[in-house]
């Protein structure tokens, strides 16, 4: 396979992250919670996975090794989408975005401790251009931080902390097992997670089962657990959770330009210079490491 093939897989689930806060928000507007939508999302999103597995699969799942790993996968994808919602709750939603979005430097950091390396030269160039993009993109040049609840702060940088967590977890790979039994098992925990935490409630009082909150429970669920889960699975590995949390910055962008779309919100100038700069700074780092095993074929 190509390898431009693996760095566009992580973008494309990023992108489909990037979709999630717009549907939330139409969710709202006809009249459940965020929590309730959230719930929807891992509770409709582990019934995609299972009847995918049974289709293509068609043998019971067995978990043989890497338990730590998928336990850990399940719980990050889990706490991300709980810590996120809580920073919104004190968080403007600009801000919280901007919050979130320091995934890219934090991923790159864990990859380095990991590693027992120091970032590279393309790595540095592309966490700063995503930086200022971030900030233009998101529209939070005018917002009084002033007031901001110390709590908004902490749940941001949670959140963060929790993706960057996952990516870097989504790297190591689990000897004997597929794509499809994987999905099975994280979105299985990540669905006990929210159960414990959210609204399982919306199970059996039959509120999950009617038109709309079903309806959006399965837009989020392929958009925020098949697609991403499915795809990060498959490509960070191959791509490394340093550059795969400088690509994961796509999902900025896609959410600002759904919510224009969809929710017919305001979208400056400065936003679509953030979102130019942003993309920018995603393409260094895989065009240096594209260039890079070029010349290594090329030596050899």
């Amino acid at each position: 396979m190509k390898l431009w093939i693996y760095p566009l897989m992580v973008v494309f689930a990023a992108s489909s992250y990037g979709t999630l806060s717009t549907m939330v928000k139409l969710a709202i507007g006809d009249g459940y919670t965020a929590s309730e939508a959230i719930s929807s999302q891992y509770i409709v999103g582990f019934m995609l996975a299972l009847i995918f597995y049974l289709i293509t699969q068609r043998k019971l799942p067995r978990l043989y090794g890497g338990f730590k790993i998928i336990l850990l996968a399940g719980i990050f994808t889990a706490t991300t989408g709980i810590v996120y919602g809580m920073s919104l709750i004190y968080l403007p939603a600009s801000l919280a975005v901007v919050m979130l979005f320091q995934f890219t430097w934090i991923g790159t950091l864990i990859d380095c401790i990991l590693r027992k390396r120091l970032p590279t030269r393309p790595e540095v160039i592309s966490l700063i251009i995503l930086f200022v993009g971030t900030i233009l993109a998101a529209g939070v040049l005018d917002v009084d931080l002033s007031r901001i609840d110390w709590r908004g702060w902490v749940y941001g940088f949670a959140a963060a902390v929790s993706f960057s967590l996952n990516m870097n977890v989504n790297t190591k790979q689990v000897e004997g097992m597929n794509t499809t039994t994987r999905l099975l098992f994280v979105s299985f925990i990540a669905m006990i997670m929210i159960a414990i935490f959210q609204n399982p409630e919306i199970i059996w009082n039959g509120k999950l089962f009617t038109e709309p909150l079903l309806f959006y429970g399965l837009a989020l669920g392929l958009l925020g657990i098949i697609i991403p889960i499915y795809f990060f699975v498959i490509a960070v590995p191959k791509v490394g959770g340093a550059v795969s949390s400088i690509l994961s910055a796509m999902e900025l962008p896609v959410a600002v330009i759904v919510s224009v779309l969809v929710l017919s919100e305001a979208l400056s100038w400065l936003q679509v210079l953030g979102i130019i700069v942003i993309l920018v700074g995603m393409c260094i780092p895989t065009l240096a490491t594209i260039s890079k095993n070029k010349k290594r074929k090329t030596a050899l």
